[in-house]
């Protein structure tokens, strides 16, 4: 039998978890965007390097495709702490939660989870690949 007080902990726990997977989702949705941008932006600068034939608009693409790649993976960096903040709300005894209730402090879990890991992580690592791989080929096709 539950107590008030265990009852409304619960409750709390439960809209915790709800705010963090909230945060994920957007977290997620974010990284989807930038893959988007990254693939219209570099598919933009090459039919413009298409048209006038300059393999240097090579250049000119790879710059905001390593931005896209680079904040795409603070995005993946960011959504793997909160799943990690997520995994420890959900586990944590009742006792614990009235310490911090509503804590969204990704900082514990800051050593565990690193940018450039995220950044090679192959969820995200092959579009990037794939996208300076195209625009060296068309770079050479220019040529």
């Amino acid at each position: 039998m539950k107590d008030a007080h265990g009852g409304m902990m619960i409750e709390a726990r439960m809209r915790h978890l709800e705010l963090i997977q909230t945060v994920i989702g957007r977290l997620a949705q974010n990284s989807f965007v930038y893959k988007g941008w990254a693939v219209t932006v570099a598919a933009a600068i090459l039919a413009l390097g298409g048209r006038d034939a300059c393999p240097q608009y090579m250049v000119v693409a790879l710059v905001p495709t390593m931005v896209f790649w680079g904040l795409d993976g603070y995005y993946l960096r960011q959504e793997r702490l909160f799943r990690k903040l997520y995994k420890a709300v959900r586990l944590a005894a009742l006792s614990e939660m009235e310490t911090d209730p509503f804590t969204m402090d990704t900082s514990p879990y800051r050593s565990q989870v690193r940018w450039l890991a995220s950044c090679l992580s192959p969820t995200i690592a092959w579009l990037y690949i794939a996208i300076i791989v195209g625009t060296a080929f068309v770079a050479a096709a220019w040529r």
